[in-house]
């Protein structure tokens, strides 16, 4: 899958309306990375490529009434099959690519990213990005529902060291965009990738 942003549009565009229903049993995967991220009653979370908007009913679960949920994706298909599934009275959606977010500096309490980092066209700048919505303190959670080997395999691959998402890849990329990795569980029915935003 590229990370070319045009591409992953396109890519994504064209499965959208029937992206649920290839993954129809994901619900509890998300629910249990959301409550793992920490959020509190009132915080304002972001979903960053939120696709259809699987993970929004639990962010909002979360926050509560007085929190607040935005849900950003670059490929518009996506937005309306949230919208479609009802997703849209749990949170705010924007079309925005993550690169460049509207959103003012520490604005955020936390970002939830499923299946985001293999689809950033710089991960790096895109990770910063995300970094400087977030107050300093404030969690990352970088989330799939299957780990990579499983995912690997799903797309009839094998796993390689190189990937973004392998342990002694991600805690530098992470440390140079201004979080801190705290917790990293990559098992066959879980990826999930907890960080902290730092003070630097």
């Amino acid at each position: 899958m590229s990370d070319d942003p045009t591409q992953v549009r396109e890519f994504f565009g064209a499965r959208a309306a029937s992206w649920d229903s290839r993954f129809p049993d994901d619900g509890p995967a998300y629910a249990a990375a959301v409550a793992d991220l920490g959020l509190l009653p009132g915080d304002a979370v972001l979903d960053a490529g939120c696709g259809t908007g699987r993970a929004l009913p639990p962010l909002r679960a979360a926050v509560g009434p007085t929190g607040t949920v935005i849900g950003a994706d670059l490929t518009p298909e996506m937005l309306i099959a949230a919208a479609d599934a009802g997703r849209a009275g749990a949170g705010a959606l924007l079309l925005a690519d993550v690169a460049r977010l509207p959103l003012r500096d520490g604005a955020l309490d936390a970002v939830f990213g499923a299946g985001l980092i293999s689809h950033l066209a710089d991960p790096g700048r895109d990770l910063r990005e995300l970094a400087r919505v977030v107050r300093p303190g404030g969690r990352l959670a970088l989330f799939h529902p299957i780990g990579r080997a499983a995912l690997a395999a799903r797309h009839g691959r094998r796993i390689t060291d190189d990937d973004l998402r392998a342990e002694p890849r991600l805690r530098p990329l992470l440390t140079g965009s201004g979080w801190e990795l705290r917790s990293y569980t990559d098992e066959d029915d879980r990826y999930l990738a907890l960080a902290v935003r730092s003070d630097r």
